[in-house]
């Protein structure tokens, strides 16, 4: 698994760790490789997860259809990217989302219990690894939390608004891309892509914004 090092070494997940410490770390925690097609699914909704998982290319989705086909997209997975870590408790059930390539993608997967038991002769790194997995989900629930401020917001203009400032706060800039066409920006802000759309011209038109595909700048 040489090759993926570069991306490892950029996971929070492995934060302060050298290439060869991590590549030392992958035999430790039984890591394993997958590949997937565009359209896969790697995980679906009931499935068990005893594993955490780090994209090291392509692009993941973590969403959710209901019995009608209605779509909503829970979070975005890029290179680098871990998942799986909210099922750490052997008491979190199977999962509640599905998990989708949106690209050609390749995943690794690390066994929970070795990441959890260091191993016998108790190294350093490995530590940083169970300290770096604590600091990773508290920042995941943070994100999590922002998201929810902007899809409880009661318009759709509302929550446009929340979104495209966290985005411009985030790549710190005015102008800015959204890593979203516009389906999936509906999706992921649950609401209507027709709607959304209107609302994106009535705020252009009033000199809120202006956007090209997925391109803004905030006026």
């Amino acid at each position: 698994m040489k090759e993926y090092i570069k991306i490892l070494e950029k996971s929070p997940l492995f934060a302060g760790v050298d290439g060869e410490e991590i590549l030392s770390l992958l035999s430790c925690m039984g890591a394993s490789k997958g590949q997937y097609k565009k359209g896969e699914y790697i995980y679906i909704q009931g499935d068990t997860v005893s594993s955490i998982a780090i994209l090291v290319e392509g692009q993941l989705h973590i969403q959710s259809d209901d019995y009608w086909g209605n779509r909503s997209i829970i979070s975005l997975i890029n290179a680098g990217d871990m998942f799986g870590e909210a099922y750490l408790s052997e008491n979190s059930g199977p999962i509640l989302n599905d998990v989708v390539a949106v690209s050609d993608s390749t995943v690794i997967f690390l066994n929970l219990q070795k990441i959890l038991t260091t191993c016998q002769c108790g190294c350093s790194f490995h530590s940083s690894v169970i300290k770096n997995l604590v600091f990773a989900i508290a920042e995941k629930n943070r994100s999590l939390v922002n998201k929810l401020g902007c899809v409880t917001k009661r318009t759709t203009r509302e929550k446009l608004i929340c979104y495209l400032s966290n985005q411009a706060k985030l790549q710190n800039s005015s102008s800015f891309s959204v890593p979203f066409n516009r389906q999936q920006m509906a999706d992921f802000l649950s609401v209507d892509r027709s709607a959304m759309s209107n609302e994106l011209c009535k705020m252009r038109d009033e000199g809120l914004l202006i956007f090209k595909k997925n391109q803004f700048t905030l006026l």
